[in-house]
């Protein structure tokens, strides 16, 4: 099943278009998206056995996060092989836990906003989204507490994210526009393997990165029992998983993102996110 934030209401997507679920509960499911995750074995129960020959075209612009308001954002630095040696560093021993706010969280097709400082940078990454409360879960028993699975970019402004004495790893990340989710969300009974995924990401029809999910140094399942030991994980978390080698940051000279190019990225059995980069308005 794929979900949807479809200007704001929730829907459910089929090959014949989207379903509004307010309408086609009758009520019993509020059209806010967020709200779902608070009643998502209910919601999915419902789904199984609901009619959706309602589904009608939509404008793919028109989508924006299939969970705009998570509880908590968790995201992961460092979790590809590849990744850690392009940035110089050795692999962790333990997952590298950092957080985006919500504020960042924008659409598939919406525009980025980089300042005029020049550095952004893009990080494909599977974006997980909480539907059943998790809290000292076993690796093996990990996917039954996911709703579903996104194409998620961690944009990050490197010169903000790495000045001071200190990395400022959660403001760097969390610009307006930092975060584009989406298109919708799969729940992983879609997917052949959950766990291995390939991932593209295309700058001006240029492929920087390419890997298989499979590649992660903690996978989804143990990240979510990693995390689940020391606190709850809630319904409607959403959990960036960390992003592949091929970061501009990474290249020999550097390369940023600059306003006019189009960044496009791609998970097989999820679908894509294609956003215009353009330049932030002058603080």
């Amino acid at each position: 099943m794929k979900i949807g934030n479809l200007g704001g209401r929730l829907v459910i997507v089929t090959t014949g278009g989207a379903v509004d679920v307010e309408r086609a509960s009758g009520g019993r499911f509020t059209a806010e998206p967020q709200a779902v995750y608070k009643r998502w074995t209910a919601f999915r129960q419902w789904a199984t056995s609901a009619d959706l020959s309602a589904a009608k075209p939509f404008d793919p612009a028109r989508l924006r996060p299939p969970a705009p308001r998570p509880p908590q954002i968790f995201a992961i630095g460092l979790n590809y092989r590849q990744h850690a040696i392009e940035s110089g560093l050795d692999l962790p021993s333990d997952p590298l836990v950092f957080t985006k706010f919500a504020s960042c969280l924008t659409g598939a097709h919406d525009s980025i906003p980089v300042p005029a400082i020049g550095t952004a940078d893009w990080e494909i990454e599977l974006a997980v989204v909480i539907g059943v409360c998790a809290r000292d879960v076993s690796a093996d028993h990990a996917w039954e507490h996911v709703a579903g699975v996104a194409v998620g970019q961690d944009i990050s402004e490197r010169s903000i994210q790495l000045r001071g004495p200190a990395p400022q790893f959660s403001i760097g990340k969390s610009l307006s526009g930092f975060g584009p989710i989406g298109p919708w969300l799969v729940t992983p009974d879609e997917l052949l393997d959950p766990d291995d995924l390939l991932m593209t990401c295309i700058l001006d029809g240029e492929e920087v990165q390419k890997a298989s999910t499979r590649d992660m140094i903690f996978p989804v399942p143990e990240l979510i029992a990693r995390l689940s030991a020391m606190l709850p994980l809630l319904p409607g978390d959403l959990l960036f998983t960390g992003t592949p080698a091929g970061i501009g940051s990474g290249m020999n000279p550097p390369r940023f993102l600059t306003p006019g190019q189009t960044l496009t990225s791609r998970i097989e059995g999820i679908g894509e996110l294609r956003n215009p980069i353009v330049a932030a308005d002058p603080a």
